[in-house]
């Protein structure tokens, strides 16, 4: 996101965003209707396998920790398919992901930000904004999309298609388990993933623990430890918020962060490397640790273990 003089990120208004409105309601009107109706231990295994691959290898590692920030190098082979996991949980494209990650942080980087970025409003009225509106910027930044993501045609594709690719698993889920398992492998994985996305998003944006602020951002994140298995190691949110470039969202004793290890494994196979963590990044302008962590910048010596 590159600011101009009379950049504003306060400054616009809500509209109703069709295609995203109707992707979701579809989706969770589908898996509140059917679902009950149409399960079967098969179906309930397979939502649970579809959802931990696609969210953790897909989301967290794929488009969070790879496309988004580039916290560690991977095979072109390898990162095609963490992208491809990603795409599948439902939220957006390659590209659209990045514009939607990229103008949230931008936005909550200023000294002040619109309500709808910094998830201040009350619970119901941030669910149904956020899943259902957009907000347009009367003065936006200006979003630049790095050459090796615009050109890549891969990426493209997947941009392009992104709401389609669940097709062929559905194809694939009827004829193994019939009806149940696509409805349990499709809707019920994708509105449960999104809705489980945005609480996450809403409730470490408030309130929570802090190990670490950013200092003179209007927008803080806090750790959310009952969802740390959950999430893959995403409700490690302070420490995301001070170090967006490392591949380490849990970096303390005892902060469980599934997706980390999963990097580790990948690593040990030769498949990724150049992981970031805190130990080995500048810290940004007014990181400062916070509580019992209080004390100086960690050092490869007590944060960078595996």
């Amino acid at each position: 996101m590159i600011a101009e003089a009379d950049t504003s990120a306060t400054e616009g208004h809500l509209e109703w965003a069709p295609a995203k409105s109707l992707w979701i309601t579809g989706m969770a009107v589908t898996a509140l209707l059917l679902g009950p109706v149409l399960v079967t231990p098969g179906a309930v295994a397979l939502f649970a396998a579809t959802t931990i691959v696609t969210l953790c290898a897909g989301h967290s590692v794929g488009m969070h920790r790879l496309l988004v920030h580039r916290s560690f190098s991977a095979r072109p082979s390898v990162e095609y398919l963490l992208i491809y996991l990603g795409t599948l949980v439902g939220m957006a494209g390659p590209v659209g992901m990045i514009r939607l990650h990229d103008m949230r942080d931008w936005a909550q980087r200023q000294a002040a930000c619109h309500d709808l970025h910094a998830n201040r409003l009350s619970m119901p009225r941030d669910a149904l904004l956020q899943m259902h509106a957009r907000l347009v910027l009367a003065h936006p930044p200006r979003f630049h999309l790095e050459r090796r993501v615009g050109e890549d045609r891969v990426l493209r594709w997947l941009e392009a298609t992104w709401m389609l690719q669940q097709l062929p698993w559905a194809v694939l889920f009827y004829a193994v388990g019939g009806w149940a398992w696509v409805i349990w492998g499709i809707p019920v994985r994708i509105a449960v993933s999104l809705t489980g996305h945005w609480l996450v998003v809403h409730l470490t944006h408030r309130d929570g623990p802090q190990g670490w602020v950013v200092e003179g951002e209007s927008v803080q994140g806090h750790d959310l430890p009952a969802a740390a298995w959950l999430t893959f190691g995403e409700a490690w949110h302070a420490t995301h918020h001070a170090w967006p470039d490392s591949a380490r969202l849990g970096t303390e004793p005892g902060q469980a962060d599934a997706g980390w290890w999963l990097l580790r494994g990948l690593e040990r196979l030769g498949l990724v490397w150049d992981l970031k963590q805190p130990s080995n990044l500048e810290p940004r302008a007014g990181v400062r640790r916070l509580g019992p962590a209080e004390g100086p910048m960690p050092r490869p010596a007590t944060v960078g273990r595996y």
